[in-house]
């Protein structure tokens, strides 16, 4: 196991600045918005992101995890589950008043920031239900996991090393899932509307986008 090793200890000057004006989950996000999305299909830690200022799904909301722990809240992750025919969507969780907030990455303009003002987990993961979506214009969450808090990987040193990723990727993928939808509310599901479809892409990086395959219908 490797020693223990602190975000803000490798960082230069200049890097520890730009870390610490992430005052509030607000300005994680704007962060986040700032920074291209990445197409590529490699994990970035948080100190990666920082420094090479590119983040996919996954890599955002570890990194946004990270900043939040740093103003005083737990590490969390909830995986949004799709159906087979969408890729799966990350939220880093936090919680302010007894309700809960969330930042993302995402390549679609609306899979992203959301107010702490949600009572429960499920009211959360609702209000990104109708902008789920593929580019089928199939509406396709199905579930979500329970939170995940990254404290348990610290002895892997998870903000500074790439190393734990796929662990912490294997674990969102074995966490007991809470289904959303039943089975006769699916059947009736009707298809975004042209002008959300829109909406949702706007600013898209196309390279980045789940292509389902037709044949699987």
């Amino acid at each position: 196991m490797p020693p223990l090793q602190d975000l803000e200890q490798v960082l230069k000057q200049a890097e520890r600045q730009r870390l610490k004006a992430l005052a509030t989950p607000a300005k994680i996000q704007a962060f986040l918005d700032r920074i291209p999305y990445s197409t590529e299909r490699v994990y970035r830690c948080p100190l990666r992101v920082l420094r090479e200022r590119t983040a996919h799904c996954f890599d955002g909301a570890v990194f946004a995890a990270a900043a939040l722990r740093r103003l005083g809240y737990p590490p969390l992750l909830l995986e949004m589950v799709p159906n087979q025919r969408d890729d799966d969507h990350l939220l880093a969780l936090f919680k302010r008043k007894g309700h809960w907030g969330a930042v993302a990455k995402s390549n679609f303009a609306n899979l992203r920031f959301r107010e702490p003002v949600y009572r429960t987990l499920r009211e959360l993961v609702m209000s990104y239900f109708e902008q789920f979506y593929n580019v089928e214009r199939e509406k396709t969450l199905r579930a979500y996991s329970l939170p995940l808090n990254l404290k348990v990987f610290d002895p892997w040193n998870w903000t500074t090393s790439d190393d734990s990723l796929e662990d912490i990727a294997r674990r969102l993928d074995e966490i007991r899932k809470v289904p959303l939808l039943k089975r006769s509310m699916i059947s009736g599901l009707s298809p975004v509307d042209a002008r959300s479809y829109r909406s949702g892409l706007l600013g898209a990086d196309q390279a980045g986008l789940f292509k389902p395959d037709r044949r699987d219908r």
